[in-house]
């Protein structure tokens, strides 16, 4: 069975991606630490205490093959990956084996500038535009999961 699996601290797409997970029979499993509980019907919540990447370790234990994780997360996006699973971010941007290294090379600069006393733009102000697109590439990206779990079989 194919989850997904949601990073869900700071995620504005969770209730798009728990309709689209349902018209696609993949149980959707939330995370999140003790300081933004969440419940949404038809999923499980899974909360650990705050600390730093405890939520991300506990996504990535409970993670299996060709499971679909959302997260803003360059790191954690690479440690999925890297263990089978497909990721994409709330814009619909998916993180591949061939992008991550630019994503996380440019996250490594940005911490350079900010800590050296530079500034960085922060994100920009969601449109529905952004729903859209992550609505879009969500469903390709649970269609090719499902498709690659049968193939597997």
């Amino acid at each position: 069975m194919i989850h997904l699996l949601i990073d869900a601290d700071a995620c504005p797409v969770t209730d798009i991606a728990l309709r689209v997970s349902s018209s696609y029979s993949i149980k959707p499993i939330l995370f999140c630490d003790t300081s933004h509980v969440m419940e949404r019907e038809g999923a499980q919540t899974i909360t650990v205490s705050k600390g730093p990447d405890s939520v991300d370790f506990a996504l990535l234990n409970t993670l299996t093959r060709n499971d679909i994780v959302i997260t803003q997360d360059y790191g954690l996006a690479a440690m999925v990956l890297a263990k089978g699973g497909f990721v994409l971010d709330q814009n619909g941007r998916q993180f591949t084996n061939e992008n991550i290294d630019q994503l996380l090379f440019t996250r490594h600069l940005g911490q350079q500038i900010r800590r050296a006393g530079g500034r960085t733009k922060g994100p920009k102000k969601r449109t529905q535009e952004n729903n859209l697109a992550f609505e879009t590439k969500f469903r390709q990206i649970c269609e090719h999961a499902i498709s690659v779990a049968e193939n597997e079989q």
